[in-house]
């Protein structure tokens, strides 16, 4: 018999959003790996608000409704609202019940100066880092780093010539550059920049990560100005830190980093060398005297040269994840530190996306 197309309110439900969420789906491990983040986290948070006044909303809840964001490649945060308003799925992973109002999207435009400043995103980075070294997920010895080119939201027309230009730049030479002359008036911080022959420069900043080898997660990310020489000097920086954080828990030995042509420098190769790691950077098919070689014989020929180089192309899945999935191909934030904040945010919605692959159960490993 044919049913009825009829349509009735009901006063209640008895079916909870926990109850709708299925019990493989994979957000759950996703869900369960950043409550325990978010639990270590809770005495900051607790510094970086009043004691009186009116409770705000969860700083928690922002976060996880941030990381849906990155992960379902929401547009903005008003189209975030719009799905918190009616997605059970969403309304789940926030932790707000089917009854609860949604906040205005102002929210989180008033509580971002306050979690930069707290430099949530880099503890939150660190906490999910750390339940990924007690997995046993992260390799202590080999590595690999890159950078990719991040769009500001400015425009090329935006750039006009400063008012107070400095009488020699810090380019080749000591000549002036275009960075030294010009600035954006819509971010001041963006550079005019290409990382290839091809195409046109255009404002934008470079986001940097380090990776380790075995499961290709990220271990170290940054945001710096567009630039040959920043590229260089953040990759040592962030290798730097790694190392730090062995030495804390005091692991040593042998480590390698894999890196593309765009770091044969001898200064940067040479910075290697000097705090203890085995460079095995892509080499030039035809060495010219622009573009030298600066490994050595001992280096190019090491047995895991080319297992480096092969691994060291998973970095580009990160990046096209990172830009094409969570949205930050051009970033809507103007200044470094909050490209920054955001970069670091979808790094680690990438390693939650990457571990919930590698646990196939809350603290199982899935052994190759």
């Amino acid at each position: 018999m044919r049913g009825h197309d009829e349509h009735q309110e009901g006063m209640f439900s008895y079916i909870s959003t926990e109850k709708r969420i299925p019990a493989d789906h994979p957000l759950r491990r996703v869900r369960e790996l950043t409550d325990k983040a978010l639990q270590e986290m809770s005495l900051r948070f607790s510094d970086l608000y009043s004691r009186h006044g009116r409770p705000s909303i969860a700083p928690e809840k922002l976060l996880r409704a941030l990381l849906l964001q990155a992960l379902y490649s929401v547009r903005s945060e008003r189209l975030l609202m719009e799905q918190l308003n009616y997605n059970l799925l969403f309304r789940w992973f926030v932790g707000l019940n089917v009854d609860d109002e949604v906040w205005d999207v102002t929210v989180f435009t008033k509580n971002r100066e306050r979690l930069l400043q707290g430099e949530i995103a880099e503890l939150f980075f660190e906490a999910v880092l750390t339940q990924a070294e007690e997995q046993r997920l992260l390799s202590d010895e080999h590595f690999t780093v890159d950078g990719t080119l991040i769009e500001a939201w400015a425009n090329r027309r935006s750039f006009h010539e400063k008012k107070d230009p400095p009488a020699k730049g810090s380019g080749t030479r000591g000549r002036r550059m275009l960075r030294d002359t010009h600035e954006s008036s819509s971010d001041p911080e963006s550079r005019l920049y290409k990382k290839s022959g091809a195409g046109e420069a255009r404002p934008s900043y470079l986001g940097h990560v380090v990776m380790e080898n075995r499961n290709g997660l990220i271990v170290q990310p940054c945001v710096t100005e567009s630039g040959r020489r920043e590229e260089w000097e953040a990759a040592l920086k962030m290798l730097e830190c790694v190392a730090q954080r062995q030495r804390v828990q005091g692991k040593s030995g042998a480590r390698t980093i894999g890196a593309d042509k765009g770091y044969q420098d001898k200064n940067f190769i040479d910075g290697l060398r000097a705090h203890g790691w085995t460079p095995h950077i892509a080499e030039f098919r035809k060495e010219t005297p622009q573009w030298p070689n600066w490994l050595k014989p001992n280096e190019r020929e090491d047995s895991g040269f080319a297992v480096s180089q092969r691994k060291r192309k998973l970095v580009e899945k990160i990046f096209g994840w990172i830009k094409f999935v969570a949205g930050l191909r051009k970033t809507k934030f103007r200044g470094r530190r909050r490209v920054h904040w955001a970069f670091c945010l979808a790094a680690t919605a990438a390693n939650l996306i990457r571990m919930a692959k590698l646990l196939t159960a809350p603290g199982e490993l899935v052994m190759n």
